[in-house]
């Protein structure tokens, strides 16, 4: 799957949706793995842990708050060990336009109850 392509597009529209729908739930947390297979069960292959998945949820983050002023849905997914997201998600989110501060757990849990909050009104 290339960025760009129809293929990528429409992966990008399913986490997008995905990951609105968990918002609007009160944003609990999904794991990669249940990503992946939610993507599966709607026709998109990927893998949890290569591949686009990365990417996808960058580009999730990116479309739904370009300008930064939103909160990060790929908060939303994290690794099924530990429960918090990959670095991935704290390089994306201390990184312009977004530059949230506060160290992990702060941020991440910031992030959560943004949100929630967000997504409550909607």
């Amino acid at each position: 799957m290339q960025k760009g392509t129809l293929e990528y597009e429409e992966a990008l529209a399913a986490v997008i949706e995905i990951l609105r729908s968990r918002a609007l739930k009160g944003a609990a947390p999904i794991s990669y793995g249940d990503l992946s297979s939610e993507l599966a069960r709607r026709g998109h292959h990927v893998p949890a842990h290569e591949g686009p998945m990365p990417y996808l949820l960058e580009d999730a983050s990116v479309r739904e708050s370009p300008d930064g002023s939103l909160p990060l849905l790929s908060a939303l997914v994290v690794l099924k060990d530990t429960g918090w997201p990959s670095s991935g998600f704290f390089k994306l989110a201390r990184r312009a336009p977004y530059k949230r501060p506060g160290d992990d757990v702060l941020l991440w849990t910031r992030e959560i109850e943004k949100l929630a909050e967000h997504y409550a009104t909607r």
